[in-house]
């Protein structure tokens, strides 16, 4: 799919900055399109000056559309878009309208988009609906949407760091229009509803906003200075207002009329449900992490007594037997501390993997442990077992591969490639024995391994020798699960 950032890059001269600014408006002109009732198309003008391409549109969700399909990426060739280019060249506002009471275009006009002392772009605006009596709502809307549009080619719209939350209310949610001193001049139906709810029963018309907010907002304890700014219009941004069980967010866009601040719109949605669904998640995701914690001290203190049963034992068979679990549990606790420690079922595979290097580096005997490569982040449905595998293979690579006392180099090697991974462990000793097969080997940790990688990684592991005929390489080849 080509994008904005992209075919201005490649078909305009425009600068970084310019680009950025763009972006900025494509952010937020859904806001535009709803409250013209318009589909806005942002044509280009091309590096040669040979005409204009289409690099972002929207459509409305307040009418029908006049594009239904999509034209980004398409070229007009100059004297193609008149309208466009009389923007263009005079950078000013291009209306079509049938007398000039009108708020509804007859057809395309245009919008010149200033940065600085530069058109950088001009916006197409059509509406799909036939001339009518508009009612109250309706003309509202427009009335707003010219203002922005003026704000838009005057280089006052959008506001920098206006789209500031993750789920800002849109025009259909409730929208509030307050005049310089911050009085309602007009609120639409839902905006009324989400004010009931938050115990205002009354008509907001004609009441100072920023008052009756506060005194809402004074119920649930100290007022946030920003709700102030907010809803008196004085400032671009948004703030939630909680009123007992009951959150609406609030949205300031500031309306500038010959660069002086006539009002400002506002809009509202109650985000009740949508907050205390937040919560419930943080909190779950607090539960997870606190469980994670208390999972990996558990297997701290299991390793941690086996450990002590294992230095009263005088059978070096049996304490080399409690060696192993010990190490097979400290990696699986090492596993649940990362996931303690994120707010994602998620690990950063490369931070265990770093420890279990360590814990086989510290063994000694003059043996080298290295990482080479990227695991990266793996879900955590997979990421013990994985781990489990790791630490048997490297203990493999240390107890079996390398002669006692000669040293040696072992390598954890890794290879992603988007959701395929390969890790490797490699080492440089005697090689494999003669005759060598993993599926009947007896040794427990290998019977482990392969099931691990089996039935929990659905992957599969090889064994085959090193480079030159000399060491070991024991590969797991899998496919990560996608979410």
């Amino acid at each position: 799919m080509v994008d904005l950032d992209r075919l201005a890059r490649e078909r305009t001269d425009l600068s970084s900055e310019q680009i950025a600014h763009l972006h900025l408006l494509t952010a937020d002109w859904t806001l535009l399109s709803d409250l013209s009732f318009s589909d806005l198309v942002m044509w280009l003008p091309t590096w040669n000056d040979a005409g204009f391409v289409a690099a972002a549109q929207v459509r409305p969700s307040t009418g029908p559309t006049v594009y239904p399909e999509d034209i980004v990426g398409m070229f007009a060739a100059k004297g193609r878009l008149r309208e466009v280019e009389r923007a263009f060249h005079s950078q000013r506002v291009v209306h079509n309208r049938m007398d000039p009471d009108s708020l509804l275009p007859v057809g395309t006009e245009a919008i010149p988009v200033h940065h600085g002392n530069r058109v950088v772009a001009v916006i197409a605006r059509r509406s799909g609906l036939s001339p009518r009596e508009a009612g109250e709502l309706e003309r509202t809307y427009r009335v707003i949407a010219d203002l922005l549009f003026q704000m838009t080619a005057d280089g006052q719209f959008p506001h920098q760091g206006m789209q500031d939350s993750s789920t800002p209310p849109r025009v259909g949610d409730g929208m509030l229009q307050v005049n310089a001193q911050g009085v309602v001049t007009f609120a639409s139906p839902n905006a009324r509803s989400a004010f009931r709810r938050m115990g205002v029963m009354s008509d907001l018309t004609g009441r100072l906003l920023e008052h009756e907010v506060r005194r809402l907002a004074a119920r649930t304890g100290p007022v946030d200075e920003a709700i102030g700014v907010i809803s008196s219009g004085r400032g671009a941004g948004s703030v939630d207002v909680e009123v007992g069980d009951v959150t609406v967010s609030m949205r300031s866009i500031p309306l500038i009329t010959a660069r002086v601040r006539s009002g400002a719109l506002l809009l509202v949605r109650d985000v009740t449900d949508l907050r205390r669904g937040e919560r419930a998640l943080l909190t779950k995701d607090n539960t997870i992490r606190e469980i994670h914690h208390r999972v990996k001290n558990n297997l701290q203190t299991v390793a941690a007594l086996l450990r002590m049963q294992g230095r009263r034992l005088e059978d070096p068979s049996a304490r080399a037997a409690l060696d192993e679990s010990v190490r097979r549990v400290s990696a699986i606790a090492l596993v649940h501390e990362t996931l303690s420690q994120t707010d994602a079922d998620s690990v950063e595979f490369d931070r265990v993997a770093d420890r279990l290097v360590a814990m086989v580096a510290d063994l000694g005997d003059g043996v080298t442990v290295v990482r080479d490569g990227q695991i990266g982040t793996l879900p955590g449905s997979i990421a013990s077992s994985l781990a489990l595998v790791v630490a048997e293979l490297l203990q493999n690579a240390y107890e079996h591969g390398l002669q006692a006392g000669d040293g040696g180099q072992i390598t954890l090697a890794a290879d992603r490639r988007g959701r395929r991974l390969q890790v490797s462990v490699i080492d440089d000793g005697a090689g494999l024995p003669p005759g060598f097969d993993p599926e009947s080997h007896a040794r427990l940790g290998l019977q482990i391994v392969q099931t691990l990688v089996r039935d929990d990684l659905k992957g599969s592991l090889s064994w085959e020798p090193g480079a030159q005929g000399r060491g070991t390489i024991a590969t797991i080849d899998l496919v990560i699960p996608g979410r």
